[in-house]
């Protein structure tokens, strides 16, 4: 092969795109030596974003302390995109759940405050530019901890300020933007994002994610209930109906928050990146491009980094090989046109061995080598 792209997400709790990136890579010229190799970091809004896209429009980081979901100051960053004048915040890494151990993770404290002090900082440095990438939240709060952080100020029925986390929508009464920050008027926002789930609701944030944060049935049926009342404060304050908002659940309801107090859209996080990285310009010429998830099945098919890697290179009639720790939905994913799929785990491996970084590069360089050597027959080279 003359040239191969290789672009694979994050393996969650495993692997950064860029070192999964480079597993494949070392197969690839194990087998070409003399082949131009392109690997290019990929993100869809959640963990490993903001390096994603730092590294596709050779941007910078700003460095800074801010509030965790705890509310405990931590070191932190966001990033300057190339061009000067965009930021890129990913909420992973002042409000993810990577940031808390599995006893401490409770949405109905959990707050999203970090997360607006970041777009605050950025405010304050002079840029009106923003897209913020929302996976991986530890929070489910609906934005209501941005927001504060931004100058809103929420009150119960009874006129009282209420506090940071998940258990505070419920009590929203009344909302006040008097003292909300002066730049916000001149700001805008897009949100990358990678799901469609409504606000509330039997697929909404809370019932659809927020056990993985912590919560136990009880917590999910009081912060259901919180959102679906802070849904009706919103439209009395805002005229906007979140619930009719496509991707309005994401991350515990900022996608919905953010897109009614910020009028901010909600994008898919992969296609905001390739668009930004002149993904189809880079992957010309190439003879195959490889790319990858944790775990692929019809979901991938959702907004998904694999997905949206697949119709830009269709569009150039670009074979891609599609990885994953594991693999279901397969002939739904090869419908799709992936040209194949592999796992690169074999069935019965414990998801402890899996999980291990050595363990997992191992198990991408031996698994491409195999994707070469099976579709040499109908790839010229």
């Amino acid at each position: 092969m003359r040239k191969v792209v290789i672009a694979i997400n994050s393996f969650k709790g495993s692997l950064t795109s860029a070192e999964a990136n480079q597993a494949a890579a070392k197969a690839v010229v194990r087998l070409y030596p003399r082949c131009n190799v392109v690997q290019l970091p990929v993100a869809d809004g959640g963990d490993g974003s903001l390096e994603a896209w730092m590294t596709a429009t050779a941007g910078q980081y700003v460095c800074l302390t801010a509030h965790d979901p705890l509310m405990r100051i931590i070191s932190t960053r966001y990033g300057i995109c190339g061009d000067n004048q965009t930021v890129f915040i990913e909420m992973a890494t002042i409000s993810g759940l990577t940031l808390l151990t599995p006893e401490k993770r409770n949405p109905m404290v959990t707050t999203s405050f970090g997360t607006g002090e970041l777009i605050k900082d950025a405010l304050d440095k002079g840029f009106r530019k923003f897209i913020i990438g929302i996976g991986g939240s530890a929070t489910n709060d609906a934005g209501l901890g941005i927001l504060q952080a931004l100058g809103y100020r929420f009150y119960d029925r009874n006129g009282k300020e209420l506090s940071t986390g998940g258990s505070t929508m419920a009590e929203v009464s009344r909302i006040d933007a008097s003292d909300i920050h002066p730049a916000l008027h001149e700001a805008s926002f897009t949100i990358a994002c990678d799901v469609n789930n409504p606000f509330y609701g039997p697929t909404g944030a809370a019932c659809m994610y927020a056990r993985q944060k912590g919560a136990d049935d009880e917590m999910i049926k009081l912060l259901d209930k919180g959102m679906q009342s802070l849904a009706g404060a919103i439209r009395k304050f805002t005229e906007i109906d979140v619930q009719q908002i496509p991707g309005a659940g994401a991350a515990g309801g900022i996608g919905g928050t953010l897109a009614a107090f910020l009028k901010a859209p909600l994008k898919p996080g992969i296609k905001l990146l390739l668009n930004k990285s002149g993904f189809d310009e880079k992957i010309k010429t190439a003879d195959l491009i490889i790319t990858g998830e944790g775990k692929a099945d019809r979901q991938t098919m959702m907004g998904k980094v694999p997905y949206g890697i697949l119709q830009i290179a269709r569009k150039q009639q670009i074979p891609v090989a599609l990885i994953a720790g594991s693999i279901e939905d397969e002939e739904l994913l090869t419908q799709a046109g992936f040209h194949t799929v592999f796992p690169i785990n074999s069935p019965g491996i414990p998801l402890e061995k899996a999980m291990k970084p050595a363990f997992a590069r191992q198990q991408i360089f031996q698994t491409v080598i195999r994707i070469c050597d099976s579709i040499n027959n109908s790839i010229t080279v």
